[in-house]
C-alpha cells in the first residue's frame, strides 16, 4: 500500500539538505553561542547565517529584526504581549474569529483576568474577514491587532498589508501569524506597515523547535521570556542551534522557489478538488471563492463526519487532517467551521494540504480511495468507530 501524506499544513518533512545542513552543528559546531571561544565562534555565525537567511525570506531589510523562537506559538504569544507592553495606555485587541488558538487561547486568558478586552471580527461564509465591522472596531483605544496572514484549516488568504494600514491609522500595533503563508506566499514586511509577523520552521520543510517572530526595528519589544541576554536580550535561554540553522537552510531554498512551487501545488490541489467535487455528491470545498493558500484544500461532505472519513483514509495510509475540534474530546466543528456558518459545518472538513514533495501519484491514491470511503460512510458505518480516544494528542500549531 502506497502511503500518501498529505497533511503538510500540520508539518513538513525536513528537506534533506536542511537535515544535512544541521549535522554540523549536532557534533562539530556544538558550542554555545554566547561563548567567547572558536567553539561559540562557529555556534554564532551558524546563528549569523540563519538570521539573514529567515530575513530574506520575508522581505525584512536588516537581519536582527529576526528573533529566534521554539515556534509558531510562542512567537504568537511574545507578539500579543509585546504589543499589549508597549502600548500601556490601551485596553482593547482586535483578532479575527477564525485565527489559530495560540492567539484566540491567549487573548481569551487575558480578557478572562480583566486585564483586557477582545473585539473578535467575525468571516463571512467565504472565510474572509468582514471588512467593514473590522473597520468600526478600530478606535484609539486598541493597542494591538492579529489577523492571521493565511488560515491553516482553509488556506484563506486575508489581505494583512491592507488591513495593517488601518490599523496603523488609528495608532494601533499590527501583527500576523505568517505560520502557514511563509515559502507559500510572497511576503515583503519592509513594504508593509507590519510591526511584528510569526514564523514556523517545520511548516516549511525545517525542523521542529525553531520559529521566529520579526520585530521592526524602532518597536519597543518586552521580552516574553526573561534569563540572560539571547536574542539582544529579547529572549532569555540557549538557543537551539542546530534547529536554527536548519531553519536558515529551509528558508534559503524555499525563497527562490517560492514561485514555481506555488503554481505547481495550485495545480495539483485543484486537480484533487476539482476530483473529488466531480465523484461525490454534496462536497463542498470550504472558502474555494476567496484567495486561498495554493496548497490547501478543506472539503465537507454531506452526511458524513469528517473524522471519519480522515480515520478511513489513514487505514488506507493516505494521511490528512479535519477541521473538527479534536483538542477539546470533540466531534464538533472547530471554531473556523463555526465562524464560517457553512451549511455542513456539523460534519467538520476534511483538510487536504499538500507539499512541494506532493506529486500527480499522491492526487490519483486519493482520488481513487475518497469516493469509496465516502460512500461507504454513506451506507451508514457508526460514527462511534471515530470517537477520539484518550491516547490521541492534543491539537498544536497546526
Amino acid at each position: 500500500m502506497r502511503a500518501v501524506y498529505l497533511d503538510n499544513n500540520a508539518t513538513t518533512r525536513p528537506d534533506p539538505d536542511v537535515v544535512a545542513a544541521m549535522l554540523p552543528y549536532l557534533v562539530e559546531h556544538f558550542g554555545n553561542p554566547s561563548s567567547a571561544h572558536a567553539f561559540g565562534a562557529a555556534s554564532r555565525q551558524g546563528m549569523k547565517t540563519a538570521r539573514e537567511r529567515v530575513a530574506a525570506l520575508v522581505g525584512a531589510r536588516f537581519a536582527d529584526e529576526i528573533l529566534f523562537t521554539s515556534g509558531g506559538t510562542e512567537s504568537d504569544n511574545a507578539a500579543i504581549r509585546a504589543g499589549l507592553a508597549a502600548k500601556p495606555d490601551r485596553n482593547e485587541i482586535v483578532v479575527s474569529a477564525v485565527e489559530h488558538p495560540a492567539i484566540l487561547a491567549l487573548v481569551g486568558r487575558l480578557e478572562a483576568e480583566g486585564r483586557i478586552r477582545v473585539r473578535r471580527i467575525p468571516v463571512l461564509p467565504c472565510g474572509c474577514l468582514d471588512r467593514e465591522l473590522y473597520r468600526a472596531a478600530l478606535s484609539p483605544r486598541v493597542a494591538i491587532v492579529s489577523i492571521m496572514w493565511a488560515n491553516n484549516e482553509t488556506g484563506v488568504v486575508h489581505p494583512v498589508e491592507a488591513l495593517a494600514e488601518e490599523a496603523k491609522a488609528v495608532g494601533a500595533i499590527f501583527h500576523t501569524d505568517a505560520v502557514q503563508a511563509a515559502g507559500r506566499e510572497p511576503i515583503d514586511v519592509d513594504r508593509s506597515a507590519i510591526d511584528l509577523l510569526s514564523l514556523s520552521s517545520h511548516k516549511l520543510h525545517g525542523p521542529k523547535g525553531a520559529g521566529a517572530l520579526y520585530v521592526r526595528r524602532g518597536f519597543r519589544f518586552t521580552a516574553l521570556i526573561s534569563g540572560g541576554k539571547q536574542e539582544r536580550a529579547r529572549r532569555g535561554g540557549t538557543e537551539n542551534v542546530p534547529a536554527i540553522v536548519g531553519f536558515g537552510k529551509a528558508a534559503e531554498i524555499a525563497a527562490p522557489r517560492l514561485r514555481g512551487d506555488a503554481a505547481r501545488m495550485r495545480a495539483l490541489r485543484d486537480r484533487l478538488e476539482g476530483g473529488l467535487i466531480g465523484r461525490i455528491r454534496d462536497a463542498l470545498a470550504l472558502g474555494a471563492r476567496a484567495a486561498r493558500l495554493p496548497n490547501t484544500s478543506a472539503i465537507a461532505f454531506a452526511d458524513v463526519e469528517a473524522e471519519a472519513v480522515a480515520t478511513m483514509l489513514a487505514r488506507e495510509g493516505i494521511a490528512v487532517s479535519t477541521g473538527s475540534a479534536c483538542s477539546a474530546g470533540s466531534n464538533a466543528p472547530s471554531h473556523v467551521l463555526k465562524a464560517m456558518a457553512g451549511p455542513m459545518a456539523e460534519f467538520g472538513a476534511v483538510r487536504f494540504s499538500l507539499s512541494r514533495d506532493s506529486d500527480d501519484d499522491d492526487i490519483d491514491r486519493a482520488l481513487s480511495v475518497a469516493p469509496e470511503i465516502v460512500a461507504r460512510l454513506r451506507r451508514g458505518a457508526p460514527r462511534a468507530a471515530v470517537a477520539r480516544t484518550p491516547d490521541q494528542p492534543e491539537v498544536a500549531h497546526v
